[in-house]
């Protein structure tokens, strides 16, 4: 496969998973500032967009959360300006991708674009979320489980797990003002399958502990890294025996991190969240740029110039 649409698979990948998980942290935020009148405003914006890479003013309202992280169709870190990059890279990789899958995202793109999205955040909020899923269904029954296939899910495994991180962090810098674990479960559609798993027995910890380590839930930050981890194998095992050695920088860092997250005494972990989740962050940072030199190599341009 060329190098190029490798690179566009992984990024559709990268960039469909956080429009979603963007719209779920967004949402969550902003029904928190709703449902309770005195959560201070500037505190929980202001965590909000920290959490996500930005650095915030002093006194940060709502809109202003919405314009950096819904409607900036300039920059990929928002979600309309995420489902542009998905659709840029799925225009670049037409000859892969199914038929309905560009349409899927083409549509999606266009819809979102629309102005009078912006009067109604929360539905489109909900649609973006809806949108996306149809999306993963298309991709998972129409793409044959190939390099194309392994390209596409560990890009969505990688930023899943950025983003979970990057969730369960805004929880911790908010502290008190911000959204309980069960609250965070509700956003990321897990907490009927929490309920399941904890038999009824609600508590933080036990919330905690199964967005973060449940080995079972597609959602869960342990479930997006042992994904990474496979697709790198199964991609190595296509490129060769040899290009195992080339990959074991990605490997390392997110199987040093997987560790940590699986062997860490659940106590100790959540006592230090936050400084656990920004070592996953670095770890998925650090494990994107070594797949980015092995699999997506710049050429290198020839400047000519007169003697």
């Amino acid at each position: 496969m060329l190098s190029r649409i490798a690179e566009s698979l992984y990024w559709i990948g990268r960039y469909v998973e956080r429009a979603e998980d963007t719209s779920r942290i967004v949402d969550v935020h902003l029904t928190l500032l709703l449902d309770d009148p005195w959560a201070p405003e500037d505190v929980v914006c202001a965590s909000l967009l920290s959490a996500m890479g930005h650095e915030p003013a002093e006194t940060v309202r709502r809109d202003e959360v919405l314009q950096a992280l819904v409607w900036d169709a300039s920059t990929p870190a928002s979600v309309v300006g995420s489902i542009g990059a998905a659709r840029e890279n799925g225009r670049r990789s037409r000859e892969v991708v199914s038929s309905e899958l560009w349409e899927s995202i083409n549509v999606t793109w266009h819809e979102a674009s629309r102005p009078g999205r912006r009067a109604y955040p929360h539905p489109f909020l909900t649609w973006v979320r809806e949108r996306t899923a149809a999306f993963n269904g298309v991709a998972d029954g129409t793409l044959s489980r190939d390099e194309a296939w392994h390209f596409l899910v560990l890009g969505r495994s990688i930023e899943r797990a950025d983003m979970i991180a990057r969730l369960a962090a805004a929880r911790a810098l908010a502290g008190t003002a911000g959204p309980s674990w069960v609250t965070l479960l509700q956003s990321c559609g897990a907490y009927q399958a929490f309920l399941r798993s904890a038999r009824g027995a609600i508590d933080e910890r036990r919330a905690a502990e199964f967005l973060l380590l449940d080995p079972l839930f597609p959602r869960s930050l342990m479930s997006a890294l042992v994904v990474a981890e496979k697709s790198l194998d199964k991609l190595a095992l296509q490129h060769g025996v040899d290009d195992r050695t080339t990959t074991r920088q990605a490997h390392r860092v997110l199987g040093m991190i997987r560790s940590e997250l699986e062997f860490a005494p659940p106590a100790e972990l959540l006592e230090d969240v936050y400084q656990v989740m920004e070592r996953v962050q670095s770890a998925c940072s650090v494990a994107s740029d070594a797949i980015a030199q092995r699999y997506f190599p710049r050429s290198v341009v020839t400047s000519w110039m007169a003697s």
